[in-house]
């Protein structure tokens, strides 16, 4: 009798705990946020780690097997459907018509936070490899996938480093492989544009390779920079500008499209993101 009591008391404790806790969060978001924090926890991220591996071990061995133009993209493109479709972040493609399937680009977009990554593999519907950096090997089963799947890593710790990683770009560009950059090199913090570094457009100018303007809206709301991993439905906008095709070489052109494409991505975004290019 003594323990039966103890349980139900225990039980009783809990109960009385969880019901203070929900009191608590439903003073602060809506019924629905809460349904929502509720059904990420339990459900939603638990599904998408099993993915995640799932995905970046058939990646890591198909890549390694048969090969990394098809198993290092199409998996990933599953991967980043499954983050928006389970998460309800609703993604809006625009100008699709301006890219054609059969064609090498440098695509070039603005970095507002860890969905662009989802959205962009999910949803641009081109094949294509990353330029991203090499401390992002790091990251269990998904650095793994990056290395064999034949990402270009960005070794910034020096020059050396950084040649080595223009070079391996070089190679996936002789390949007829597109890349995909974010010029800005890290996340923003506010939504609004930073500015550009020149790795991307000068591998544009030296292939003649058509430049790819990609605007991103909307991502940084979903998971924004400062959030460790507390995802928020909502809906993302990519618009996929018409291409720049570099003709010259000099410093002149090379600031020339440097801001014709910061312009262009500007142009997608809500008035109060937008910032003069520094």
């Amino acid at each position: 009798m003594p323990l039966l009591f103890r349980i139900l008391l225990s039980l009783f404790l809990f109960i009385l705990s969880l019901h203070r806790i929900i009191i608590i969060s439903l003073n602060n978001m809506s019924l629905v946020q809460f349904l929502y924090t509720i059904y990420k926890w339990i459900f939603a991220y638990p599904v998408m780690v099993i993915i995640t591996i799932i995905v970046t071990l058939a990646m890591t061995f198909g890549s390694l097997l048969f090969g990394s133009k098809w198993w290092g993209y199409y998996p990933a493109h599953f991967w980043g459907k499954c983050w928006c479709w389970l998460l309800f972040v609703r993604v809006e493609v625009r100008g699709k018509d301006n890219i054609d399937k059969n064609t090498s680009y440098v695509f070039v977009a603005n970095h507002q936070g860890a969905y662009d990554i989802f959205s962009i593999y999910g949803f641009l519907g081109h094949n294509f490899k990353w330029m991203m950096k090499k401390s992002l090997e790091r990251i269990p089963f998904v650095g793994m996938a990056c290395k064999y799947s034949e990402q270009i890593m960005v070794d910034r710790s020096s020059p050396m480093a950084m040649a080595r990683s223009v070079v391996d770009a070089r190679k996936r560009l002789c390949n007829g492989m597109s890349l995909v950059v974010f010029p800005e090199g890290t996340r923003t913090l506010d939504g609004k544009m930073l500015s550009f570094k020149k790795g991307a457009f000068k591998l544009a100018m030296d292939f003649k390779l058509p430049l790819v303007p990609i605007t991103i809206d909307g991502a940084y709301k979903v998971l924004p920079r400062t959030s460790k991993f507390d995802v928020k439905y909502g809906k993302i906008i990519i618009t996929i500008h018409r291409p720049i095709m570099p003709v010259t070489e000099g410093k002149a052109d090379l600031a020339s499209i440097m801001k014709e494409t910061y312009d262009a991505i500007q142009s997608a975004l809500p008035e109060e993101l937008r910032s003069p290019l520094e």
